[in-house]
């Protein structure tokens, strides 16, 4: 299965009294693939994943695959804090057939550089699929460096990293040192243009999930040489960007898809939903954009 250039960090619908809407989560995730996306990434941030218990995760995983079939990969969010849960986790996803794995960087405890390297290597070694990295310091409060995500590289399926430091030289040395079939997504969206003008791959993106086929088009764009076209749909997306991220995500993009009409339900706490000054500048971004993703499903 090819992974794609255009992947979706999927939001987890859930239903009024908060359970996972599985059903929900089927269509959105073929609305996903029928609007730009190449593939999806499952129980990542924006799927709420550290409110997700392992067995929701698991049949998430099994019932977005089968919903999407052979149209797109799926990437199933499997790494934590926990070595050992991880590879569990991610044992377990390889034998329900996902394409790939998400390894996040451990986040609260805060690892050194060298427990980084092992515990990515020890996940990679327990199976067969291939591994994209995640590395969100913002987020995790650890910050792996290139010269650690090169180790990375060396072995054999690690195939590349969802790169959200925000540290465009940080990127560039990433790019310039690891093997040549190693791939970089951005992981903000923001960061795309500037990632694949450095020789990145790609995006695991939120805004995706509304504006997915102009998202596609500015990196096909890109990589046809019509910078400027790509430029242009880049600046133009940036406020709906912005206005996804006022508050933390997925909470700005649930409000937005509820507001569309593609019902996902609340987020579970620790999230809440906007508050209204939040709220009106996420209608006000809505109204100044094209949506993509088809609603009536």
């Amino acid at each position: 299965m090819e992974i794609g250039r255009l992947l979706t960090a999927m939001v987890t619908p859930f239903t009024r009294d908060n359970a996972v809407d599985y059903a929900q989560a089927g269509k959105l995730a073929r609305a996903l693939l029928d609007s730009g996306s190449d593939g999806l990434v499952v129980a990542g941030t924006t799927g709420e994943a550290p409110t997700l218990t392992p067995r929701e995760k698991l049949r998430l995983f099994a019932e977005i695959k089968q919903a999407v079939g052979g149209r797109g990969a799926v990437v199933a969010g499997t790494g934590n804090y926990n070595t050992a849960e991880s590879i569990e986790l991610s044992r377990e996803a390889e034998r329900l057939g996902v394409d790939a794995l998400l390894l996040t960087v451990p986040y609260y405890n805060k690892p050194s550089q060298e427990g980084l390297y092992r515990h990515f290597e020890a996940i990679a070694r327990a199976t067969a699929l291939p591994c994209i990295l995640y590395n969100v310091p913002s987020r995790t409060g650890t910050n792996m460096t290139a010269e650690t995500t090169l180790r990375l590289s060396r072995i054999p399926n690690i195939i590349g990293i969802k790169e959200a430091s925000g540290d465009l030289a940080q990127v560039a040395t990433i790019i310039a040192g690891a093997r040549g079939d190693f791939r970089i997504w951005s992981g903000n969206d923001e960061d795309t243009l500037p990632i694949l003008a450095l020789g990145g791959y790609g995006v695991v993106s939120v805004a995706s999930h509304l504006v997915g086929a102009q998202i596609q088009e500015m990196i096909q764009a890109f990589l046809a040489g019509a910078t400027e076209k790509a430029a242009e749909i880049h600046r133009r997306l940036l406020p709906l960007v912005k206005a996804l991220f006022l508050v933390g995500n997925p909470v700005p993009l649930k409000y937005a898809l509820n507001q569309l009409g593609f019902e996902v339900g609340a987020p579970r706490l620790p999230l809440v939903e906007p508050d209204e000054t939040i709220a009106a500048k996420i209608r006000e971004a809505l109204r100044g954009q094209r949506i993509d993703l088809p609603v009536a499903v």
